[in-house]
């Protein structure tokens, strides 16, 4: 016996309804990840550290019927990201989605780097993912009323931002990589630690280069560092941010509900060549 409905096929892509909650929106690909999930029917509330660049985004995606709100936090300070969840759950009542989509790099030689730099960059890529997913899965835990043993996927989803960088060392990286490496460690740990009982999924999505204006050099077809990609990458181009909404929105959505603490490569290939 096949135990398939078709309803589930129909909407298992489906976000609409849900609340989901964004860091690091007034980044490319956050901006991107949120307006998908806007236009997807979920209500959007943004956040990351400048207010002003909150508004602007938030005025731009009602203008297109979004449902939105902002606050902004560090995601690296405890009681910024405590103020944050108690704005988003006055505002909608509930978190079901998390995105983690902020991040930080200095690339230095690790002969150059100081320790407080090195510190930094641990902080804004991994601390600060540990404590927004640890204060977004208590708000959830707390959604299901003491519920334990709950279905997978329904007690919420969390897909955080990592990187290919996460897998191979770099000149320059020993801050990222190390940043990186450790939050998908942490990602796999928390859904050992939130699947099975709470019904919360989290994975993280581990992409190469794409564009934003940090990275619009690279994209020159006639410079050495954009023709040394290539030598790597068969799928035959740098990535643009839209290229991941089809990994965010699978990731939030019940099509994902049998996978957790997965890494999933979303890099055009970048690790096969």
């Amino acid at each position: 016996m096949v135990d398939l409905q078709k309803s589930f096929v129909q909407n298992m892509y489906s976000v609409e309804g849900k609340v989901a909650l964004v860091t690091g929106a007034t980044g490319a690909l956050g901006k991107v990840g949120a307006k998908a999930y806007g236009y997807a029917g979920a209500k959007v509330f943004l956040t990351g550290r400048n207010a002003g660049k909150l508004q602007e985004l938030v005025d731009e995606f009602k203008a297109e019927g979004i449902e939105c709100d902002f606050f902004a936090a560090d995601p690296a300070k405890e009681e910024d990201v405590q103020a944050l969840i108690k704005a988003v759950v006055a505002k909608y009542g509930r978190i079901d989605i998390l995105f983690i989509a902020h991040g930080f790099n200095k690339p230095q030689n690790i002969l150059e780097q100081s320790v407080a730099d090195w510190s930094y960059i641990m902080d804004a890529d991994c601390k600060s993912v540990y404590i927004v997913m640890k204060y977004v899965s208590m708000q959830m835990v707390e959604q299901l009323g003491g519920a334990e043993n709950v279905p997978s996927g329904q007690g919420g989803k969390i897909v955080v931002v990592t990187s290919q960088r996460s897998k191979r060392g770099m000149a320059g990286y020993t801050g990222y990589c190390t940043s990186k490496g450790g939050a998908d460690m942490m990602i796999a740990s928390a859904a050992c630690d939130l699947s099975a009982k709470y019904g919360i999924n989290v994975n993280a999505i581990c992409p190469t280069v794409f564009r934003s204006e940090l990275t619009e050099w690279m994209f020159d077809p006639e410079s050495a560092v954009y023709q040394n990609f290539m030598k790597r990458e068969p799928i035959g181009r740098l990535a643009e941010p839209s290229d991941f909404v089809g990994y965010v929105i699978f990731l939030s959505s019940n099509a994902s509900n049998y996978i957790t603490g997965a890494a999933c490569d979303c890099s055009g290939g970048y690790l096969v060549c």
